[in-house]
């Protein structure tokens, strides 16, 4: 039996594959291990960091701002050496299974270490085994369908965004309260717990999953390929503008949560943690992903037909709106009156639906228009947009640093309106690309 038909997907025919349950399970307590990690990572890095005398060391927001994007864009970097080692080597399998392991001991230095070393190896190590596996395990749900199951694809890939959202909701409500009441030993214990109920959950579909075969040099022979070649070179047109997408969207949890600490986080009767608010963002997901599906996307194409690239470029105009809320919400921080938390609510809010037409719909359309052997590469080209636009967040929080980490230039609200003039911007000129760009769908064919 080949590799290419081992599993019971095949089997499956018209129907949703078995192996999806086991791929969501992974997938949701993935996120819950690295969402509740960002979600702490602002305050574990200006109020639990320590020198090894024990002294506290913590950062200023600003160099706080800087190590978080500078971490996120090396996560989003790595899926290149996944890739490599997925499709040259170890197949998607094994990648998996093996840096999901590895993934649990960045854990494990954040928990014995509470000084800038073992703040740096951690984070280093989930850095690398996060960014291996996210390429394998997103194209890994559409290596299950052909074409006779195709329909489903979609339901599938917002079963996995739906997964991805339930972990990272419950890990962004209670990781820092389980910080601040148990300490960061404990929480960085329960993110490594369930980092390895993940490994174990994709390592007990084995003998369920369509497994596409170790491709060796064939990858670099259609990759370099003129057609593989103009493949990439016009999805990474549109993941450019992504990318401006993504600069914004990750400030939800750094900026977003040290803005909340000059807020007033009693709200609805509830005094709220600063990260806990980052928490809206799955929530809102969970209940306005099937708004989306179900009575927007409808409604709006009656008016105006939804193409994905229609529903990216409405995205990006979107997450610009959204730094017009924060850029409010600073300038009354500033004036002396402090803003009630709540007021964040409408920045998700809309963030949140720019997200689902930009996120969902990229992930589905960087894997329809890669022929079947280039697949994972374009998941990574699309990961890789975050890394660009964390890196482009990196370098404007060290270029306004002044001595001792405090803000030379962008003070205030004009920080939050410089990112939503750049996202305007951007989101412009996508609409003239964008109308020039010529889609051609690739579906795998049934074994």
């Amino acid at each position: 039996m080949t590799e290419s038909t081992h599993g019971e997907a095949q089997a499956a025919g018209g129907k949703m594959p078995r192996s999806i349950g086991y791929i969501l399970t992974n997938e949701a307590s993935e996120r819950f291990s690295y969402y509740g990690l960002t979600a702490i990572l602002p305050i574990v890095t200006t109020r639990y960091l320590f020198d090894s005398a024990g002294n506290a060391a913590p950062m200023t927001d600003e160099q706080s701002k800087y190590t978080i994007h500078l971490f996120t864009a090396a996560v989003y970097f790595f899926p290149f050496v996944g890739t490599l080692l997925c499709d040259l080597w170890l197949g998607t399998f094994r990648t998996v299974v093996t840096f999901s392991a590895l993934y649990c001991l960045g854990f494990l230095a954040l928990m014995v270490d509470s000084t800038l070393t073992g703040l740096i190896i951690g984070l280093s190590v989930i850095a690398v085994c996060c960014g291996v596996i996210k390429p394998c395990v997103s194209a890994n749900v559409g290596d299950q369908f052909d074409r006779r199951n195709h329909h489903l694809l979609s339901k599938a890939y917002n079963w996995f965004y739906l997964s991805i959202n339930i972990g990272s909701f419950v890990s962004m409500f209670i990781a820092q309260r389980i910080l601040d009441g148990a300490g960061r030993r404990v929480v960085f214990g329960v993110l490594m717990a369930v980092m390895a109920v993940a490994t174990i959950a994709f390592y007990l579909g084995k003998s369920r999953f369509v497994r596409v075969p170790v491709r060796g040099a064939e990858f670099f022979r259609q990759t370099f390929s003129r057609e593989g070649l103009a493949i990439l070179a016009r999805l990474s047109i549109i993941f450019i503008f992504v990318a401006v997408f993504w600069s914004l969207y990750y400030q939800t949890v750094s900026a977003w949560v040290l803005q909340a600490k000059s807020m007033n986080l009693h709200w609805l009767g509830h005094t709220w943690k600063e990260s806990e608010m980052t928490a809206v963002n799955p929530a809102l997901i969970l209940v306005m992903i099937p708004l989306f599906n179900l009575w927007i996307y409808p409604t709006m194409d009656k008016i105006y037909r939804m193409t994905p690239l229609r529903k990216i470029g409405i995205g990006l105009f979107l997450a610009a709106v959204s730094f017009l809320v924060s850029a409010w919400l600073e300038a009354r921080i500033a004036a002396g009156g402090a803003p009630s938390i709540g007021w964040q609510v409408l920045g998700y809010v809309i963030i949140t639906a720019a997200e689902i037409m930009v996120s969902i719909t990229v992930i589905e359309f960087s894997y329809t228009q890669a022929p079947p052997r280039m697949k994972s590469l374009a998941q990574t080209l699309n990961l890789v947009s975050t890394t660009l636009g964390n890196l482009f967040t990196a370098w404007v929080n060290y270029f306004i640093q002044g001595e001792n980490g405090t803000r030379r230039f962008l003070q205030g609200a004009d920080y939050y309106m410089f990112f939503f003039w750049v996202m305007v911007g951007a989101s412009l000129v996508y609409i003239l690309v964008a109308s020039f760009y010529k889609e051609k769908t690739y579906i795998r064919e049934a074994e």
